[in-house]
């Protein structure tokens, strides 16, 4: 460091290719490059292996479920990964025996309108929690954090009995307006998340006449786009792959979604039916392939909404 005749201190010159390259002979890492694991590869064959077979365990079952679905009925359990016989016909199957378009159509409708209002009513509840001091909040937010104790089976019958007593039984909005009120995971991820932003730009929009509500949208929302997303893409999943609320309230073949309607298949071509595992793996793969899609596309957010949630608690 040097100081000039003016008193300022003058910042050392850039590094050359020469000095990064001392850098790089010293065992540090170029500045602008990211970090790269120079162990031999046999210090990290170990952790490869368990890996390798870590995505095997995991990734067989799928398999399997793409080989049964694409099978005759007496080969479904040969546990042959390539069909020794195909039969494409059993996709036909599916669609001629359930109505599979209608219960897609019904798992996305319920699905988006299950992540909307609990996206929107958790985003309400955690910023304030986050914002707002007032005595008793640790209390309060505590007691939303102890519902997570609650079992689902503790709460499901006066729940039916809610909606049953305003007629709404036997409809699909049980299925996703129970969420109106929030989830208590959700609220707790969203917090830690608005917890995380700087309180001085909610000051500053204060002092210029910014209200509560504007702070809420204008401010919070927006930046708080990789929690959100989290939030919906979850209760997405979840949503979809739900099969005790529509198995509850859900009567009519017409209104069920796509766990119901497989339900349905098993029971008939079941155990308890004419055994056509071909039939059941094909509407298994059907029904799984629109979250693997929903993860492929999405999985950039995910990342990003775990990585920036829980900074601050």
């Amino acid at each position: 460091m040097a100081t000039s005749p003016a008193g300022l201190t003058a910042t050392p010159a850039a590094e050359g290719p020469a000095q990064r390259k001392d850098v790089r002979k010293a065992g540090g890492a170029a500045p602008g490059t990211g970090r790269q694991d120079r162990r031999p590869i046999w210090k990290r064959t170990p952790y490869l292996i368990v890996l390798a077979l870590a995505s095997v365990l995991f990734t067989y079952p799928f398999l399997w479920l793409i080989s049964a679905s694409f099978k005759p009925r007496t080969d479904v359990f040969d546990n042959a990964l390539i069909p020794h016989h195909w039969r494409v016909a059993n996709f036909a199957d599916v669609w001629h025996y359930g109505n599979m378009v209608n219960w897609l159509i019904n798992s996305v409708v319920v699905g988006v309108a299950a992540a909307t209002t609990v996206t929107i009513s958790s985003a309400v509840v955690a910023f304030g929690f986050a914002y707002f001091r007032f005595p008793g909040r640790n209390f309060l937010f505590g007691l939303v954090l102890a519902t997570m104790m609650l079992p689902g089976a503790v709460t499901m019958i006066p729940i039916y009995l809610i909606w049953n007593k305003v007629g709404l039984t036997g409809t699909q909005v049980p299925l996703w307006a129970q969420n109106i009120f929030g989830s208590a995971f959700y609220i707790f991820l969203l917090r830690q998340f608005f917890l995380s932003l700087p309180r001085e730009l909610f000051e500053a929009a204060r002092v210029d006449g910014c209200s509560f509500f504007g702070l809420f949208w204008r401010i919070a929302l927006p930046l708080a786009r990789p929690a959100l997303a989290i939030v919906f893409i979850f209760e997405i999943q979840a949503s979809w792959n739900d099969l005790l609320k529509p198995l509850i309230y859900l009567q009519n073949t017409s209104l069920f979604t796509m766990p119901r309607g497989l339900k349905s298949i098993i029971d008939t071509f079941g155990n308890g039916g004419e055994h056509h595992w071909e039939i059941i793996s094909a509407a298994s793969l059907i029904a799984t392939i629109p979250m693997i899609v929903i993860f492929a596309f999405a999985q950039r957010h995910i990342i990003d909404g775990i990585a920036t949630t829980g900074r601050k608690g």
